[in-house]
């Protein structure tokens, strides 16, 4: 009797020790956003740069990634919604037009994102909704989607970090990256 008690303790103990870290929630199929992978926490920034070429080209691709990204404008969204709201509408469309002139170069990475309000789960879901939206309103204005991916970061990227209503408001987006 004494070694089933000892093991249940040491099962609920191991059970309930589990990992604490967040990990966003990626969607690796653009087409199908129901399929999703555990990725890390943070993404790892990368430069372009083709080994053929020389270091004056490569820092060509550079600065022109960096240039276009600097024109894709996050979307922004209510509090615990992810329709697009009529006031973002214009910078969708904006960066559709973007996203388009570079769609022979580079691949978008569409980041959604949460404020701190709501479960790791919930907000993991909710930012993945958020990216979609996203890629439906950019394939609607003519963006392809073969060339969009989506990954939700959950609360775990704020960009804004005090205890405000402002502040929160920052941080329920959805964030362009461009990918080679």
């Amino acid at each position: 009797m004494k070694s089933i008690v000892i093991s249940g303790v040491v099962a609920s103990l191991l059970f309930f020790s589990g990992c604490s870290e967040k990990a966003p929630v990626v969607d690796t199929k653009a087409s199908t956003p129901t399929q999703e992978v555990v990725k890390e926490a943070k993404p790892v920034e990368t430069e372009v740069v083709a080994p053929e070429e020389s270091s004056v080209g490569s820092n060509l691709n550079v600065m022109k990634l960096n240039e276009a990204e600097g024109k894709l404008a996050s979307i922004y969204f209510d509090y615990d919604k992810f329709n697009i709201k009529s006031s973002m509408q214009a910078k969708v469309v904006a960066d559709s037009e973007v996203i388009k002139m570079v769609a022979d170069t580079y691949n978008v990475k569409l980041e959604g994102n949460c404020d701190e309000w709501g479960s790791d789960e919930y907000n993991f879901a909710l930012g993945l909704k958020r990216a979609n939206a996203v890629k439906k309103a950019l394939v609607a204005e003519g963006a392809d989607a073969s060339k969009i991916s989506m990954v939700s970061y959950g609360e775990s990227n704020p960009t804004c970090h005090d205890k405000t209503q402002e502040c929160w408001a920052k941080n329920r987006r959805v964030d362009f990256s461009l990918l080679p």
